[in-house]
């Protein structure tokens, strides 16, 4: 490496250093203010707050949702326990090294950013607990086996499989020596942290709890824990606008709506939602900080020309495989290649209708790209030798909505694609359960066997019509879901200057903290301290 390349390197270390300090600064001064005008809490049950998978240094959107949150709930006098990592695993989600199990997650720089934010805060530390029984119990067991383990009846197997998966990148876990090492890791971690946070629990007796996610191993463990002693539990996740999180009694990464069967929407929602699709609809979209179409590219000549030889063409749109939302979608098939499977294996019997197989844009993102993807899986199968079936790479950014408008029909996994196909007057048939099938949105049927008889169907119609409906629920799901589910932190928060979405804070005073002075803070604390929906209210 050239003195050019290090002085360049140790240049952009300082400077991300600085800016980080910068920004722990205001991070300490509000929550010094919050410390000193926050009345006294003695005889209340606390709130506890956990999200050890949302950062290690710096602070990511959905820390900052916890702590603002956080925050407002001890401005009201509500005590607030911080749950918070010192080494307590071995490793943690965001400090696992893929390559090596064993080696330790940066703890240091996780600490000290901790200590910089909770520094006024009440918490509760927890550290690795070695445990000579379980790691007796653990060594040889196969992945299945590890699958199922249990300790106490606690399913630790489970409760680590999605972080096993996330952290892997793919869905098929292998058994080999690294993907069995990280599984005994991971539950290893999950036993220790169970053990502390029902100490926990016994300890402050809390009245709820607020985790990230809830299905990383870290955060699903306590919900486990917690919920095994009755305790209401809060998860939240990011929402689809910038700076939007969504909070929820359900799991945060299943997204579900409970919509009023009254609710409609007047020509001012209408317009309104009509300003977010077509921006969406031309590739501007935002999701947690990264943009997922870096450019929207049309349908070549060529292709245009190849779909004109078939009858009719079904774009076929995938999700990525390790995402936290797959747990939920698997209801029909075992999970998404099995589904494609099946859609490859109906491909061959109708050779007259084009297939388009699109693969998700976000396999292929750096740092994140898939290790069980959608393109492998197409090598593998030979689809290029079939005539009536083409593929699209997550690198070809081309406009899939120029492929729902020539399409006959539309199958999806749970990808959000079929609930803006259904906005665009499509007919959309889904493979697995999505944020928007129990709305009546697209046909979701009940079993495999259903599922193959109804893509059969559609295949062999001359036409298909969605239902009216579907377009009218669509439109009412997304307009909840973008303006009454997904509540703004935007008054509070800004990019961070270092790591693409991270945040620091805007200038505010304490007072807007309160929830008289936020609606997004209202709803929040209705939710946890009311039983509320934490459906943002709609004012004129």
């Amino acid at each position: 490496m050239s003195n050019q390349s290090i002085y360049r390197r140790i240049h952009t270390r300082l400077l991300r250093d600085s800016i980080h300090r910068m920004n722990n600064l205001g991070f300490r001064s509000v929550a010094r203010q919050v410390e000193r005008n926050s009345p006294k809490s003695e005889g209340k049950k606390p709130v506890i707050f956990f999200d050890a998978s949302t950062r290690l240094e710096g602070v990511s959107l959905n820390a900052g949702f916890a702590l603002l949150a956080a925050w407002s709930l001890q401005l009201q006098g509500v005590p607030v326990v911080h749950f918070v990592c010192t080494s307590g695993m071995r490793p943690c989600i965001l400090g696992t090294n893929r390559k090596d199990p064993d080696a330790r997650p940066p703890c240091a720089g996780c600490m000290k950013q901790s200590r910089e934010l909770l520094s006024y805060s009440d918490l509760v530390t927890f550290r690795f607990l070695p445990n000579e029984e379980l790691d007796r119990l653990l060594e040889g067991l196969s992945i299945e086996e590890l699958m199922n383990f249990e300790m106490q009846s606690i399913p630790l197997g489970q409760l680590t499989l999605p972080a096993v998966r996330w952290i892997l990148r793919r869905h098929a876990l292998e058994d080999d020596a690294i993907t069995l090492r990280l599984y005994r890791n991971y539950i290893k971690s999950a036993w220790s942290l169970a053990i502390q946070f029902e100490l926990l629990i016994l300890e402050h007796d809390p009245q709820q709890v607020v985790v990230f996610n809830g299905m990383q191993y870290p955060e699903a463990t306590a919900r486990w824990i917690a919920r095994k002693h009755g305790i209401r539990v809060i998860s939240h996740e990011v929402g689809l606008m910038p700076f939007t999180g969504y909070f929820t009694e359900g799991d945060a990464t299943a997204y579900d709506l409970d919509i009023p069967e009254s609710f409609e929407l007047d020509q001012e929602q209408n317009e309104k939602l009509d300003g977010y699709l077509t921006a969406r609809f031309k590739g501007d979209f935002h999701m947690a900080g990264v943009q997922f179409w870096p450019e929207m590219s049309e349908l070549t000549p060529e292709f245009r020309q190849t779909a004109r030889r078939f009858d009719h063409v079904v774009p076929v749109f995938t999700n990525v495989i390790f995402d936290t939302s797959q747990p939920h979608a698997n209801v029909i098939f075992e999970d998404m290649f099995a589904w494609l499977d099946e859609v490859l294996e109906v491909a061959k019997n109708h050779p007259q209708t084009l297939f388009v197989i699109r693969a998700h844009p976000d396999e292929s993102r750096p740092g994140k790209a898939s290790e069980q993807s959608v393109e492998q899986w197409a090598q593998n199968r030979g689809i290029s030798t079939l005539k009536n079936v083409h593929f699209i790479p997550p690198h070809e950014y081309i406009n899939s909505y120029d492929l729902i408008r020539m399409a006959k029909f539309v199958m999806v996994y749970n990808s959000t694609i079929g609930l803006e196909a259904s906005i665009l007057g499509a007919s959309v048939l889904s493979a697995g359960k999505a944020r928007y099938t129990a709305s009546d949105v697209v046909w979701l049927p009940k079993s495999k066997a259903e599922y193959l008889g109804t893509l059969e169907q559609l295949l062999s119609s001359d036409t298909v019509q969605a239902p009216v409906y579907f377009k009218t629920n669509a439109r009412r799901f997304l307009y909840w879901q973008l303006y009454r589910s997904s509540l703004s932190f935007e008054d509070f928060l800004e990019p961070d200057g270092v790591w693409t979405g991270y945040v620091k804070l805007k200038d505010f005073s304490w007072e807007a903290l309160l929830p008289e002075n936020s609606p997004t803070l209202a709803t929040i604390s209705d939710g946890i301290m009311n039983n509320g929906d934490f459906m943002l209210k709609e004012t004129g």
